[in-house]
């Protein structure tokens, strides 16, 4: 049995005489576009010391222990997470194995695509392709048993960590600051000349972008099996657990990190410096694993209350690849030179600042595409995209 896009949409919460979507993930996924904000913006900037210097230390410091290397595992999460549920939905309407990995992988490529055209055209920094070309890889685990899941999570870890604790050991080691060593504030160069740059580097990127969200999206796989997050109030034990040990660990692994960049730590040994780069990336898969607890646990109250920022929040997760377009966009108009070009008066604290207010300003629009009845134009493009194949042979 075949099934058309719209069969395959989940129900909206607030749909009359239909089973209500779940909150939790919504809600993850609307929090993880402004841990995303947080953690882009700063790239922007030329340099992080502009400013404040007392608020930029600070600003340091919270971003190493909450925000970096936690936003992109916390999606990656959370990706894993709807693959099984679009496989949940497809099986129950009929679908069969091939055809529902076949989807999986069409909708993938599609994402790559996507992704591709946000890199040449927007910013040189990109996550949709690599979750598309995650999928690609990881589809035929969907069918995994949850030994081979876990084993596979915990092996694909150590290059995971690995890739990200070098980038972080080249910063500190060079005496400057993980923001500073990945900037993308715009240069002098025109379109074509940026273009042939970033396309020369975009198939590396790609690949350690995909190394790095591997052990977190077969996670997510995991806990979807076990609807964690569609059922937050029948796993809150689970949840209480995992968001206390997760964040506990998450924040003493970052804390040599952030003590060495802040300049506390001014003369670290090789050993200690190595072990700190590692650390703060290792222990960060957790730290956003444990976000993702904790809107868990939050939902199980605001599912009863549902209040304004409730049903924003959710709407901007229900719409987090057009508002995650629109980030890029507002970065561009606000810090590139030929927008407002503050990529040079603002440091770090500014660079928060206005992540905060870019997500805010999403959130805005993501309320008034709910009370509209509009989904997200990206999700609107993706769904025709990847199930114009299967519509054709129905």
């Amino acid at each position: 049995m075949k099934t058309s896009p719209q069969e395959d949409a989940p129900p909206h919460s607030s749909s009359p005489g239909t089973a209500a979507r779940a909150l939790a993930p919504d809600l993850a996924r609307g929090v993880m576009l402004l841990a995303i904000a947080v953690a882009h913006a700063p790239l922007f900037v030329v340099s992080v010391d502009r400013g404040s210097a007392a608020a930029n230390e600070i600003t340091g410091f919270l971003h190493l222990l909450f925000v970096h290397n936690h936003a992109r595992p916390m999606f990656a999460f959370l990706f894993g997470y709807a693959m099984v549920q679009l496989l949940d939905r497809q099986t129950r309407r009929g679908s069969d194995w091939v055809a529902i990995r076949k989807l999986q992988r069409r909708r993938g490529w599609w994402l790559v695509a996507i992704g591709f055209v946000h890199m040449a055209l927007l910013v040189p920094i990109d996550i949709l392709a690599v979750y598309g070309m995650a999928a690609v890889l990881l589809a035929g685990m969907l069918r995994a048993k949850d030994s081979a899941l876990l084993w596979t999570a915990g092996v694909s870890l150590l290059p995971a960590t690995l890739t990200a604790g070098l980038g972080m050991w080249i910063a500190m080691s060079q005496g400057v600051s993980t923001y500073t060593q990945g900037s993308i504030a715009a240069d002098e160069r025109g379109f074509v000349e940026m273009f042939a740059a970033r396309l020369g580097g975009w198939p590396f990127e790609l690949g350690i972008g995909v190394i790095s969200v591997v052990p977190a999206v077969l996670l997510g796989m995991w806990a979807a099996r076990r609807r964690i997050l569609d059922e937050p109030a029948r796993n809150r034990d689970l949840l209480v657990r995992t968001a206390v040990i997760t964040t506990v660990l998450s924040v003493a692994g970052a804390v040599p990190a952030a003590l060495i960049q802040a300049g506390v730590w001014a003369r670290p040994s090789a050993a200690a410096l190595w072990a700190a780069a590692l650390a703060q990336p290792l222990t960060g898969y957790l730290g956003g694993i444990g976000m993702a607890a904790i809107i868990g646990l939050v939902a199980i109250v605001a599912v009863r209350r549902r209040k304004f920022l409730t049903t924003a929040v959710e709407a901007l997760g229900q719409r987090s690849m057009s508002l995650y377009l629109f980030q890029s966009m507002a970065f561009i108009a606000v810090f590139h030179p030929y927008g407002l070009g503050l990529q040079d008066r603002l440091g770090l604290a500014g660079a928060v600042g206005v992540a905060a207010v870019t997500w805010l300003a999403s959130l805005g629009i993501a309320e008034v595409m709910r009370r509209a009845g509009h989904r997200g134009p990206a999700e609107i493009l993706l769904r025709r995209l990847a199930y114009r194949q299967q519509k054709r042979s129905a």
